[in-house]
């Protein structure tokens, strides 16, 4: 028998105490969170991939919680791709794919749109700034996107935030030691 999947994929530059509240929250709801990092063909990274999957994995592991899993082996630029990846490696009755409301108005742009909403059902993560607006939801609607409005309340921090601030409080504990020795994100102009 299967069970029910959420597919967290995210830029993580760099991991935020916003994905580790993402990651424990979504870890309530499903049997199984599928935590991985990819390359947002729409934004630029400050870090390489590699860098940012080492951060995400130790978040991850920080967590310790059988529940959440880092897989990076379904990682994709497009989601598609991501998806057809999770779908031969995991059994599962029900695949959600996480996405932050800041973003979802961008789906109906996605490469392979049409096939993706005929694979997953997106749980929204509501983003302080970032409403779900009413056309955005008639626009799911019209194209009948399975989707759910998640009640999960996250700090209002995103990476770019951080990259801003260069505040270490917005980052988890674990990561903190690795982001200052591998001197990421500038850290010489980091806040203590």
């Amino acid at each position: 028998m299967g069970k029910s999947i959420a597919l967290f994929g995210t830029s993580a530059d760099p991991p935020t105490i916003g994905h580790e509240k993402i990651l424990e929250e979504l870890s309530e709801i499903y049997e199984l969170t599928i935590g991985y990092v990819s390359n947002n063909p729409q934004k630029m990274h400050k870090e390489d991939i590699a860098i940012r999957s080492r951060l995400l994995k130790t978040l991850i592991e920080d967590l310790n919680n059988p529940k959440i899993v880092f897989d990076q082996r379904v990682s994709s630029q497009w989601a598609i791709e991501s998806i057809k990846k999770c779908k031969k490696i995991y059994e599962f009755n029900s695949l959600e794919f996480v996405i932050g409301s800041d973003l979802i108005k961008d789906i109906f742009y996605w490469k392979n749109f049409d096939k993706i909403i005929g694979e997953v059902c997106f749980l929204i993560i509501l983003r302080e700034g970032y409403p779900v607006e009413s056309n955005t939801i008639e626009m799911l609607e019209t194209y009948k996107v399975g989707f759910k409005i998640s009640t999960i309340t996250i700090p209002n921090i995103s990476s770019s935030k951080f990259r801003l601030s260069f505040n270490y409080s917005n980052l988890p504990k674990s990561l903190i030691d690795i982001v200052k020795e591998n001197n990421l994100y500038e850290s010489t102009k980091l806040v203590e």
